[in-house]
């Protein structure tokens, strides 16, 4: 494996801490022996083949998949939001969306609602509030989605193939998004960026937000590198091949 030192400095502990992780689904090995820190204020992608276990590797970090063996530490007090590739809609307004995960936090309707607003004004969405979110465009609904994380102010963010099912407007919008939201802060305040951690097959997508790229096959990580040195330095074969497939 081609692996960088942890960036994390001693007085900024981890956001997230794996070693030897491995998720293991009936026959199925989805995550084998992984070994990962993230810092805070990092820009991760997650890239590979179909199955390689991007997916499940979010899921651990966000809590909704439980390791099988190895250790998993979160930093203590971080707030996080994930998003998936094809986020749910309530039958509802996209401001009723937006509200809901607010008042799940304890804020109350009234305030939740009056905040909703300004999330769907963040990502350029007020003038459709009212309109039922399940009636949106799918670069719509990212966006609406985005908002809900936007919301709850989280320090963590992690992101399931925003953009896979988008077409190419829509992507480049929510990859904007995406970029103004890691650059700016959670419940840390001020001069705490968003940790983000995306999976993505869009290797543009990849040099445009990434600050460093894991790359995983058959569950394990086989590179672990800055972006730049990823794509200008030495591979592992797979990895090379994979990266030469997706450039083509």
């Amino acid at each position: 494996m081609v692996a960088r030192a942890s960036v994390a400095a001693p007085d900024h502990p981890p956001v997230f801490s794996l070693r030897g992780v491995g998720v293991r689904y009936g026959l199925v090995q989805a995550l084998q022996g992984v070994n990962l820190t993230v810092a805070p204020g990092e820009r991760v992608a997650l890239i590979g083949a179909n199955g390689c276990g991007k997916s499940t590797l979010l899921r651990v970090l966000h809590g909704l998949a439980k390791p099988s063996s190895g250790q998993l530490l979160r930093g203590e007090g971080s707030r996080q939001a994930m998003l998936f590739q094809r986020p749910h809609m309530l039958r509802a307004s996209a401001q009723h969306n937006v509200a809901l995960g607010l008042w799940l936090h304890g804020v109350r309707w009234r305030d939740a609602r009056a905040q909703s607003l300004q999330a769907l004004q963040r990502v350029g969405l007020e003038g459709i509030a009212a309109q039922n979110a399940r009636t949106l465009s799918g670069g719509q609904q990212q966006r609406v989605a985005l908002a809900r994380a936007w919301a709850l102010r989280p320090d963590v963010l992690l992101l399931d193939e925003p953009t896979a099912s988008l077409d190419p407007h829509a992507k480049r919008e929510v990859e904007l998004l995406m970029a103004d939201l890691a650059a700016s802060h959670g419940q840390a305040g001020p001069g705490h960026p968003v940790t983000m951690v995306f999976s993505s097959h869009n290797l543009g997508q990849v040099k445009r937000l990434a600050s460093r790229v894991i790359y995983l096959e058959h569950g394990a990580v086989l590179a672990d590198l800055p972006v730049h040195d990823f794509f200008n330095g030495p591979l592992p074969d797979a990895a090379r091949l994979f990266v030469k497939g997706e450039m083509v």
